[in-house]
Protein backbone atom coordinates (compact mmCIF):
# COMPACT_ATOMS: atom_id res chain seq x y z
CA UNK A 1 0.00 0.00 0.00
CA UNK A 2 1.25 3.47 -0.91
CA UNK A 3 1.45 5.79 2.10
CA UNK A 4 1.31 9.59 1.76
CA UNK A 5 1.79 12.10 4.58
CA UNK A 6 -0.56 15.06 4.12
CA UNK A 7 0.82 18.20 5.74
CA UNK A 8 -1.41 21.29 5.89
CA UNK A 9 0.23 24.64 6.51
CA UNK A 10 -2.59 25.93 8.68
CA UNK A 11 -4.30 24.39 11.69
CA UNK A 12 -6.50 27.30 12.72
CA UNK A 13 -10.20 26.73 13.21
CA UNK A 14 -11.93 27.32 9.91
CA UNK A 15 -8.78 26.93 7.80
CA UNK A 16 -9.67 26.16 4.20
CA UNK A 17 -6.29 24.42 3.81
CA UNK A 18 -6.94 22.14 6.77
CA UNK A 19 -10.33 21.39 5.21
CA UNK A 20 -8.63 20.70 1.86
CA UNK A 21 -6.09 18.44 3.57
CA UNK A 22 -8.89 16.44 5.20
CA UNK A 23 -10.68 16.21 1.87
CA UNK A 24 -7.43 14.98 0.25
CA UNK A 25 -7.13 12.25 2.88
CA UNK A 26 -10.71 11.20 2.12
CA UNK A 27 -10.04 11.31 -1.64
CA UNK A 28 -7.06 8.93 -1.52
CA UNK A 29 -7.68 6.20 -4.10
CA UNK A 30 -7.77 2.48 -3.39
CA UNK A 31 -4.33 1.16 -2.54
CA UNK A 32 -3.24 4.48 -1.06
CA UNK A 33 -3.32 5.51 2.56
CA UNK A 34 -3.16 9.27 3.10
CA UNK A 35 -2.44 10.30 6.69
CA UNK A 36 -2.85 13.80 8.10
CA UNK A 37 0.03 15.16 10.20
CA UNK A 38 0.27 18.39 12.14
CA UNK A 39 2.86 21.15 12.34
CA UNK A 40 1.05 22.75 15.28
CA UNK A 41 3.64 21.71 17.91
CA UNK A 42 6.72 22.56 15.82
CA UNK A 43 8.54 25.46 17.52
CA UNK A 44 10.09 28.37 15.66
CA UNK A 45 13.47 27.30 14.33
CA UNK A 46 16.26 28.34 16.68
CA UNK A 47 19.83 27.21 16.08
CA UNK A 48 20.63 27.76 19.75
CA UNK A 49 17.79 25.44 20.75
CA UNK A 50 19.01 22.85 18.25
CA UNK A 51 22.57 23.08 19.62
CA UNK A 52 21.47 22.91 23.25
CA UNK A 53 18.70 20.34 23.03
CA UNK A 54 18.82 18.72 19.60
CA UNK A 55 15.80 18.26 17.40
CA UNK A 56 12.52 18.82 19.30
CA UNK A 57 10.30 15.76 19.75
CA UNK A 58 7.46 17.06 17.50
CA UNK A 59 9.98 17.64 14.70
CA UNK A 60 11.55 14.19 15.16
CA UNK A 61 8.09 12.60 14.99
CA UNK A 62 7.22 14.51 11.83
CA UNK A 63 10.56 13.69 10.20
CA UNK A 64 10.12 9.99 11.02
CA UNK A 65 6.57 9.98 9.63
CA UNK A 66 7.68 11.56 6.35
CA UNK A 67 10.76 9.32 6.09
CA UNK A 68 8.58 6.23 6.59
CA UNK A 69 6.04 7.38 3.98
CA UNK A 70 6.25 6.96 0.24
CA UNK A 71 5.24 10.54 -0.54
CA UNK A 72 4.48 13.94 0.95
CA UNK A 73 1.58 16.21 0.04
CA UNK A 74 1.96 19.83 1.13
CA UNK A 75 -1.32 21.71 1.45
CA UNK A 76 -0.16 25.29 1.33
CA UNK A 77 -1.92 28.51 2.18
CA UNK A 78 -0.71 31.64 0.40
CA UNK A 79 0.33 34.51 2.64
CA UNK A 80 1.43 37.81 1.07
CA UNK A 81 1.87 36.11 -2.32
CA UNK A 82 4.27 33.47 -0.96
CA UNK A 83 4.69 30.45 1.31
CA UNK A 84 3.26 30.46 4.83
CA UNK A 85 5.94 30.94 7.46
CA UNK A 86 4.59 28.17 9.67
CA UNK A 87 4.88 25.49 6.99
CA UNK A 88 8.26 26.78 5.80
CA UNK A 89 9.46 26.72 9.42
CA UNK A 90 8.40 23.07 9.75
CA UNK A 91 10.20 22.15 6.53
CA UNK A 92 13.30 24.04 7.71
CA UNK A 93 13.30 22.13 11.01
CA UNK A 94 12.81 18.85 9.13
CA UNK A 95 15.95 19.55 7.11
CA UNK A 96 18.02 19.65 10.33
CA UNK A 97 20.61 18.45 10.90
CA UNK A 98 21.83 18.62 7.30
CA UNK A 99 23.24 15.07 7.53
CA UNK A 100 19.69 13.76 8.15
CA UNK A 101 17.90 15.84 5.51
CA UNK A 102 18.36 13.25 2.76
CA UNK A 103 16.58 10.60 4.84
CA UNK A 104 13.50 12.80 4.89
CA UNK A 105 13.57 14.57 1.54
CA UNK A 106 16.04 13.19 -1.04
CA UNK A 107 14.09 11.62 -3.88
CA UNK A 108 10.83 11.90 -1.93
CA UNK A 109 7.80 12.39 -4.21
CA UNK A 110 6.08 15.63 -3.24
CA UNK A 111 2.80 17.15 -4.33
CA UNK A 112 1.51 20.68 -3.81
CA UNK A 113 -2.09 21.81 -3.49
CA UNK A 114 -3.68 24.76 -1.76
CA UNK A 115 -6.79 26.79 -1.17
CA UNK A 116 -7.51 30.46 -0.64
CA UNK A 117 -10.61 32.58 -0.25
CA UNK A 118 -9.16 34.88 -2.94
CA UNK A 119 -9.05 34.46 -6.70
CA UNK A 120 -5.43 33.30 -7.07
CA UNK A 121 -5.84 29.81 -5.68
CA UNK A 122 -2.31 29.66 -4.11
CA UNK A 123 -0.53 29.76 -7.47
CA UNK A 124 2.13 32.12 -6.14
CA UNK A 125 2.74 30.12 -2.97
CA UNK A 126 3.04 26.89 -4.94
CA UNK A 127 5.52 28.55 -7.27
CA UNK A 128 7.49 29.90 -4.30
CA UNK A 129 7.86 26.36 -2.94
CA UNK A 130 9.68 25.16 -6.07
CA UNK A 131 13.24 26.33 -5.19
CA UNK A 132 12.83 25.01 -1.63
CA UNK A 133 11.74 21.56 -2.83
CA UNK A 134 14.49 21.50 -5.47
CA UNK A 135 17.12 22.39 -2.86
CA UNK A 136 15.89 19.55 -0.65
CA UNK A 137 16.21 17.09 -3.56
CA UNK A 138 12.56 16.06 -3.71
CA UNK A 139 10.76 14.70 -6.76
CA UNK A 140 7.99 17.21 -7.44
CA UNK A 141 4.94 15.78 -9.15
CA UNK A 142 4.10 18.02 -12.09
CA UNK A 143 1.48 15.81 -13.70
CA UNK A 144 -1.39 17.74 -12.14
CA UNK A 145 -2.20 20.83 -10.17
CA UNK A 146 -4.87 22.03 -7.80
CA UNK A 147 -5.35 25.70 -6.97
CA UNK A 148 -8.63 26.12 -5.08
CA UNK A 149 -9.81 29.73 -5.39
CA UNK A 150 -12.89 31.14 -3.67
CA UNK A 151 -12.50 28.42 -1.06
CA UNK A 152 -14.99 29.98 1.34
CA UNK A 153 -17.68 28.89 -1.13
CA UNK A 154 -16.21 25.40 -1.63
CA UNK A 155 -16.39 24.20 1.98
CA UNK A 156 -19.31 24.44 4.38
CA UNK A 157 -19.09 25.89 7.90
CA UNK A 158 -17.90 22.54 9.30
CA UNK A 159 -15.08 22.30 6.72
CA UNK A 160 -16.76 19.68 4.55
CA UNK A 161 -16.06 19.90 0.82
CA UNK A 162 -19.38 20.70 -0.88
CA UNK A 163 -18.32 21.71 -4.40
CA UNK A 164 -18.57 18.71 -6.73
CA UNK A 165 -16.26 20.19 -9.39
CA UNK A 166 -13.51 20.72 -6.80
CA UNK A 167 -14.16 17.21 -5.43
CA UNK A 168 -13.66 15.76 -8.92
CA UNK A 169 -10.47 17.77 -9.42
CA UNK A 170 -9.16 16.69 -6.01
CA UNK A 171 -9.94 13.02 -6.69
CA UNK A 172 -8.17 13.28 -10.07
CA UNK A 173 -5.18 14.96 -8.42
CA UNK A 174 -4.95 12.36 -5.65
CA UNK A 175 -5.21 9.49 -8.14
CA UNK A 176 -2.42 10.92 -10.30
CA UNK A 177 -0.21 11.77 -7.35
CA UNK A 178 -0.71 8.32 -5.79
CA UNK A 179 0.25 6.70 -9.11
CA UNK A 180 3.37 8.90 -9.29
CA UNK A 181 4.33 7.98 -5.72
CA UNK A 182 3.73 4.27 -6.33
CA UNK A 183 5.84 4.36 -9.51
CA UNK A 184 8.65 6.17 -7.67
CA UNK A 185 8.51 3.53 -4.94
CA UNK A 186 8.87 0.80 -7.57
CA UNK A 187 11.84 2.67 -9.03
CA UNK A 188 10.11 3.70 -12.22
Amino acid sequence: MTRIVVLPGSWRAGSVNLALARAAVAAAPAGCEAVLHSIREVPLYDGDLETASGIPAPVRALKDAVAAADGLLLVTPEYNNSVPGTLKNAIDWMSRPPADSARVFAGRPVGLIGATPGAGGTRLAQGAWLPVLKTLGTQLWTGGSLFVAGASKVFDASGRLTDEKVRELLEKYMKGFAEFVAAARRGG
